[in-house]
């Protein structure tokens, strides 16, 4: 057992060290051989900075989705929040298709908020009003990128749905109403796939062929189900996403986060504290892997100099009114409009208001 314990304190030591020295995670692991590595797909995309992107799915999908915010490309991420079977995110996509526009007819009240049943609780309001001003502003912005949209990364959480016994509908999310309420049942192979065939037939031919879509299965597991039941979950998902990879061989890729953290990494120091959830350290990695097989390798230098703004902005000074960190900010104004002066459809608009916010308060300090 101390062996064990000295063995487990050792390499994670090495870790830190690792990660000190910014070392890259996967050279890491050829360096310490702790894993066997999940083969790259055979067919990749190729995601640059011209393309447009929206994100559906689990709460991975937010992680990746914020990372490649973080980076500058054009995405879009969860806009009805996190949705977590494949039925819902379909659903999501037919709404935006439509541009539906939600009334208080498709709310319900209750424990004092009114609530979408397609939506996660980040929409949910003390008022009707209040939840449908957020729920139809957010709709109506990414039905209005859906005509431009280049890729769509769906990540499919549970097969497990929960079906409203007075309507027959699937829930996005229960919003903690009582289990009675609902007919759990697990979604089928065959029923998931011939619903995201018939979608994603739609959404290519309305882009006139252009729509690439990137399928993923989301490594957290659903552990309230049951461990045995959450892996019949997965399985299920994991046969699906191969079958519609299948029906659409040049226009879907399926991208392994799931084998990533469950097998290559497969230790339980890759998760939080909840031992469900990625830790940062394995979102990380996969967003990585991510990265090298699905980002155009002309990307990665402006990736690294956004990410250089992105951590000189969080640097915190000890003394915010000197020269030396007015410079430091100046520096930073004019790194972003090199950049932008290279490549205009960057977003910098908030880290230069940072940068005048900041400037402004080292002024009248």
């Amino acid at each position: 057992m101390a062996a064990f314990m000295f063995h487990s304190s050792f390499f994670h030591s090495l870790f830190f060290l690792f990660a000190y020295l910014c070392i890259p995670l996967e050279l890491v692991y050829i360096m310490l051989k702790l894993t066997t590595s999940v083969e790259r797909p055979a067919h990749c995309p190729c995601i640059d900075y011209r393309h447009t992107l929206l994100l559906l799915g689990s709460c991975f999908a937010t992680h990746i989705g914020e990372r490649l915010e973080e980076a500058k490309f054009r995405c879009d991420v969860n806009p009805y929040g996190v949705l977590y079977n494949p039925l819902s995110i379909a659903t999501a996509l037919r709404e935006m298709v439509a541009r539906k526009v939600y009334t208080e007819a498709d709310l319900y009240e209750h424990q004092g908020l009114w609530h979408s049943p397609m939506h996660h609780g980040d929409f949910s309001a003390p008022t009707h009003g209040e939840a449908l001003a957020r729920i139809n502003g957010r709709l109506a912005q990414a039905s209005d990128e859906l005509d431009r949209l280049d890729f769509l990364l769906l990540t499919w959480g549970t097969a497990w749905v929960y079906e409203d016994r007075k309507t027959g509908r699937v829930a996005g999310n229960c919003h903690k109403l009582p289990e009675s309420c609902f007919r759990r049942r697990r979604l089928s192979v065959d029923e998931i796939v011939a619903d995201t065939v018939s979608l994603l037939s739609g959404l290519v031919a309305r882009s006139n062929g252009r729509l690439r879509v990137v399928l993923t299965i989301s490594p957290i597991r659903h552990v309230r189900d049951g461990l045995h039941a959450n892996q019949l979950s997965k399985a299920t998902l994991l046969l699906a996403a191969e079958q519609v990879a299948e029906a659409f061989p040049d226009h879907v890729f399926y991208f392994p986060a799931y084998e990533l953290l469950i097998d290559e990494l497969r230790d339980y120091r890759f998760f939080a504290d909840d031992l469900v959830h990625p830790s940062l350290l394995a979102v990380q990695y996969v967003w990585e892997r991510f990265a090298d097989w699905c980002l155009a390798p002309e990307t990665a230098s402006v990736r690294q100099e956004c990410e250089e703004i992105r951590k000189a902005l969080s640097h915190r000074p000890l003394r915010p009114e000197s020269e030396q960190y007015k410079s430091f900010l100046g520096q930073i104004v004019l790194k972003i409009e090199r950049l932008n002066g290279k490549y205009p459809y960057l977003d910098f608009k908030n880290e230069k208001e940072t940068c005048h916010i900041l400037l402004n308060k080292s002024a009248k300090s």
